[in-house]
């Protein structure tokens, strides 16, 4: 850690106090310093492009932190005041280009409250972050079209190219999260403003919510049901689990939905086809969708309408019969 660790460096106190309520002085203030976020690969296969970072450094600029995404308000523990990309001289990605990170300063007040969080930041306890921002393109890295709709797959390489997407037009940030395992290998808290990161505890985030992300089911199911192996994120294993208990829904009420259908069939085809048992229609119809069993009650209630006798007209409400203005049987 630094040799005064969480002191403020020069004219960082004015930038805090663009956001208190009261003057705040040097000693009533803990500050640290975190990356965010980079341009390198990161474990969901994603990376930001440059104007990516260069706009998240302007939006995460007062951005208050919380833990694990969870936004309520008794999980908000620090405030971003300052924030920048940096290049990391002599640095490269894992796909070549020069290294780029977000790098931020935030704060917490000294306070009893808080002594536990001081503790665990300076102790390297609490450090991995993740951030919330929200994107309108992530893009093919082999074919250059939206990675939802195009045919490549995230992970496989097509000759020696890696297929990946890159996460392009940032429209907001929402919030940055102290996290257990992060999807970037870089992103967490640091000992220097400038310095270097731990290379053992390297991060950029699993967890990090990506809004905007039209079709991202569509590429799951293509790598879920690729002909080669495939690993997958955490972040995909809890979308495909959300998935999976939204598919449960929808089946069983369309399985209630099918025995209403069946039943209204059972009694209407006995006044359509009393020529046939229940048990004969039910098997001619368990095969069918349930599209076709719509359309093969209504043309059993048509025909049972046929065979029904005539009934008198109905008068509608407001309707007047012998001056009574009220009467009606609807």
């Amino acid at each position: 850690m630094e040799k005064d660790a969480g002191a403020l460096k020069e004219n960082e106190l004015a930038a805090i106090n663009r956001y208190t309520r009261r003057e705040l002085r040097e000693e009533d203030v803990y500050a640290f310093s975190l990356i965010l976020c980079d341009n390198d690969i990161d474990r969901d296969l994603e990376r930001f492009s440059d104007e990516a970072l260069d706009t998240l450094s302007e939006l995460f600029v007062g951005v208050t932190g919380i833990a694990d995404h969870d936004p309520k308000t008794k999980n908000q523990s620090a405030r971003i005041f300052s924030c920048s990309v940096e290049e990391v001289s002599g640095k490269m990605t894992s796909d070549g280009l020069p290294y780029r990170r977000l790098c931020a300063r935030a704060y917490l007040p000294r306070s009893v409250q808080n002594q536990e969080m001081i503790l665990a930041l300076d102790s390297g306890i609490r450090k991995e972050v993740s951030i919330g921002c929200s994107v309108k393109h992530r893009i093919c890295s082999i074919c250059g079209e939206d990675i939802s709709e195009c045919q490549h797959i995230k992970g496989r390489k097509y000759g020696n190219q890696l297929c990946f997407a890159e996460l392009r037009e940032v429209t907001d940030a929402y919030e940055w999260s102290f996290v257990a395992v992060p999807a970037q290998k870089a992103a967490g808290v640091t000992k220097g403003y400038r310095g270097q990161t731990d290379p053992v505890n390297k991060t950029v985030c699993p967890d990090r919510k990506i809004g905007d992300r039209k079709g991202v089911t569509m590429e799951l199911e293509k790598k879920l049901f690729s002909e080669t192996k495939q690993e997958f994120s955490a972040g995909e294993i809890q979308e495909l689990a959300e998935r999976f208990r939204k598919l449960q829904k929808s089946a069983e009420d369309g399985r209630m939905y099918r025995e209403m259908l069946m039943k209204e069939i059972r009694k209407t085809s006995a006044l359509a086809l009393p020529e046939l048992t229940a048990e004969t229609i039910v098997k001619m119809a368990e095969g069918l969708t349930v599209r076709e069993l719509n359309e093969l009650n209504k043309a059993l209630r048509n025909k049972a309408e046929d065979v029904l006798p005539m009934t008198p007209q109905l008068y509608k409400a407001g309707k007047t019969q012998g001056g009574n203005e009220n009467y009606s049987n609807i």
